[in-house]
């Protein structure tokens, strides 16, 4: 009968060790008045024009959600934007220094053990981009080239395992983020580029001569994209997920998509001209948080 006891108050002790494990981001949102939330500078889906602007689909979508708390914690929210990195994203999310990210990540297995995903908002293609004069037409071609990915991303680790990639021998190098990444291929340091089609769409449109550059060869992988948040936080998450389900019932999600991957956007005044396919419609139509892994195969199979 002791041993049963002991056992129940450890059993009760674990549990209790579990529920303060918890995290309520929306409580420390309403105390202090303010939502901290992590953005990208270089992204496709987010980006910066300078001197603390932040932009782009998945930033205004972040500003609608933020809109969407202020009303469900009762107070006006203000922003206060964290630049992240592929690197840091995790490590803030977890810690706390963000309350939740809206830049460029992949909802991947992997990733879902150290964070929880909201419902996909868009499903990119892993693409490569390089010089329009370079030859580089499809996966075989990058044979002998060199390739530039960013720190912290799975683009390449897609590319070995796509079955033309694992055939073709190429060198690889890493920029610092998605900017620099890009520079690398300017430059003529890189060959080629893979990554997100989106974030290789934005950097192209920033380049000082946009058409020097072209987006080629077949889809590599497919990557569900979603805000990123703490995993032990449900109530932000069916937060979350309740205002881009609401944003996607009404129709403004897709009129923002418009507005950034259709229309000239700043700061060159181009547009991306990325209608929306027929994945990231399957996601709207039936929003959900599986990664990657979930849908891969019947995604590679088309």
């Amino acid at each position: 009968m002791k041993k049963h006891l002991l056992a129940l108050a450890a059993l009760t002790l674990a549990a209790g060790g579990v529920m303060a494990q918890s995290v309520d981001a929306l409580a420390k949102i309403k105390e202090r008045g303010a939502v901290n939330l992590g953005v990208r500078d270089s992204s496709g889906l987010a980006f910066t024009l300078g001197g603390g602007k932040y932009v782009g689909f998945h930033t205004e979508m972040a500003e609608r959600i933020v809109d969407d708390l202020s009303k469900q914690v009762g107070k006006p929210l203000k922003i206060n934007y964290q630049v992240i990195t592929s690197q840091n994203r995790i490590p803030l999310v977890q810690n706390g220094t963000i309350d939740f990210e809206c830049g460029s990540t992949t909802n991947n297995a992997g990733r879902q053990k150290d964070a929880a995903f909201a419902v996909t908002t868009f499903v990119d293609e892993v693409r490569i981009a390089t010089k329009a004069n370079s030859g580089i037409k499809s996966i075989a071609d990058l044979n002998g080239k060199t390739i530039v990915t960013t720190t912290g991303t799975t683009s390449v680790q897609h590319l070995r395992r796509h079955e033309r990639g694992a055939k073709v021998d190429f060198k690889v190098v890493q920029g610092k983020d998605h900017a620099d990444s890009f520079l690398l291929l300017e430059s003529g340091r890189a060959d080629a580029y893979v990554m997100d089609g989106s974030i290789l769409a934005a950097n192209i449109s920033k380049a000082r001569n946009p058409k020097d550059f072209a987006i080629v060869g077949e889809a590599i992988s497919y990557e569900p994209i979603a805000c990123m948040l703490n995993k032990d936080d449900p109530k932000l998450k069916q937060a979350l997920d309740n205002s881009i389900k609401r944003q996607i019932k009404d129709g403004s999600l897709g009129k923002l998509y418009d507005k950034w991957f259709m229309q000239p956007i700043p700061p060159t005044n181009t547009s991306l001209n990325m209608p929306l396919n027929e994945s990231t419609k399957n996601a709207w139509a039936n929003p959900n948080d599986r990664p990657a892994e979930a849908y891969g195969s019947r995604l590679l199979s088309k």
